[in-house]
C-alpha cells in the first residue's frame, strides 16, 4: 500500500562512516530504512590530482528513505553526523520519490 510523500536521501561518504550513521539515524529517530553499499571513485581535489596522477578511493553510498515532513531535519542530521561539511567529507542531496510502499520488520517473540 503506497504511503505519503517519501524523500531520498542520497550520500557518498568516504568508507567507514556509513555504518555509524546509519546506526545513529536508527538509535535517535527510529529510521530503519536506510541502505549502505560499497563503490570506488575519484575526487577531483586529491594530492595525487596535483601530480596528474589519478587516485581511486573506496566510497559508501548511504540511501535513506524519509517522509517529507522529516526530509529537512535528516538530511541536517546526517549532514553533521557524517560530516560532510569537512574536506573530502562527501557529497549529499536529497529527492522526492513519486511512491514508496512501508516497511516494517514483523513482530517477534522474546528468546529466553
Amino acid at each position: 500500500m503506497p504511503t505519503d510523500k517519501q524523500k531520498l536521501i542520497f550520500c557518498i561518504l568516504p568508507k567507514g562512516v556509513a555504518l555509524e550513521v546509519a546506526k545513529q539515524l536508527k538509535e535517535i529517530h527510529g529510521i530503519m530504512s536506510s541502505n549502505i553499499s560499497n563503490a570506488r571513485g575519484v575526487g577531483k581535489i586529491t594530492p595525487l590530482a596535483y601530480r596528474g596522477i589519478a587516485g581511486q578511493s573506496e566510497k559508501e553510498i548511504l540511501s535513506i528513505v524519509v517522509s517529507a515532513n522529516q526530509a529537512d531535519e535528516i538530511f541536517e542530521f546526517v549532514y553533521h553526523e557524517a560530516h560532510i561539511d569537512q574536506p573530502h567529507g562527501g557529497i549529499m542531496y536529497m529527492h522526492a520519490l513519486h511512491e514508496t510502499t512501508e516497511y516494517s520488520l514483523p513482530e517477534m517473540a522474546e528468546e529466553k
